[in-house]
């Protein structure tokens, strides 16, 4: 393990990246310009959709798989996401993870964004390119309800068009609560990314199920800095090996034990 100072201007390291594939995007363009070398592994949104130790065990035997002679530290592309990474460790390298409760402030720049927003808006199903292009993988019948997703259900409104009409789709998506549980639907459009058709098809899904539509523009900043460092204290816990990642019930979202 190099003897580096996550906090200090970075030196150029090797680092794995094992992130959810909803950043597929975002953690593609900010590799392509760190100033590290940086190997990514994508894992399947499906995680979110099993029990939490099962998430953690996937999580873990990923992280174990890591080479220390390799990389100098474990960068994690994920979120507090109920409790989907707690416990999380490895003994020889540092693991470093964003301080957030969920993926969409991570998407949106920064918690004080995130929370702007949600206070003003809480009934909002988001949308994000990685969430639209990214398969839900089942995972060998591990999965249980995803109502409680922070996306809402999986199910989209064009998928049950196709099933079952539109007049069944919209007495459907009633049913289940989407446009019960909801009042807005948000797409978080990124400055960079290519240009892409998703904010016009979720305009006019959310004008379809009757929930105002609202387009973010979101922010790469918190994204790009964790595959860059430096990693400060504010926005970012650093591990150091042999520690375990766990909830602060603070603020600072995580610490570690």
């Amino acid at each position: 393990m190099s003897d580096f100072s996550p906090t200090a201007p970075p030196q150029r390291l090797r680092l794995r990246l094992i992130a959810c594939e909803i950043f597929y995007r975002e953690f593609c363009a900010c590799i392509a310009t760190s100033p590290h070398v940086v190997d990514a592994q994508f894992m399947t949104q499906g995680l979110h959709d099993l029990p939490t130790e099962r998430m953690v065990a996937r999580l873990q035997t990923e992280i174990d798989a890591t080479d220390p002679e390799r990389y100098d530290a474990i960068l994690l592309g994920f979120a507090l996401c109920n409790n989907g990474i707690v416990g999380l460790t490895h003994k020889s390298l540092r693991v470093i993870v964003p301080r957030s409760h969920d993926c969409i402030a991570l998407l949106m720049g920064s918690r004080e964004a995130y929370d702007t927003y949600f206070k003003a808006n809480p009934g909002t199903y988001y949308k994000t390119s990685g969430w639209i292009e990214r398969d839900f993988e089942n995972l060998e019948d591990e999965t249980v309800s995803n109502a409680d997703s922070p996306f809402g259900p999986l199910n989209t409104f064009e998928q049950f068009v196709e099933q079952y009409g539109e007049e069944n789709a919209k007495y459907l998506m009633e049913t289940m609560g989407y446009t019960n549980n909801y009042t807005h639907m948000a797409y978080i459009d990124l400055p960079g990314m290519a240009p892409l058709p998703y904010e016009e098809d979720t305009r006019a899904e959310a004008e379809a199920t009757g929930l105002e539509f609202d387009l973010l523009r979101g922010n790469i900043d918190w994204i790009r800095r964790l595959t860059d460092g430096p990693w400060t204290d504010d926005d970012f816990l650093v591990l150091e090996p042999g520690q375990r990642i766990a909830p602060s019930h603070d603020e600072t979202i995580l610490k570690a034990e």
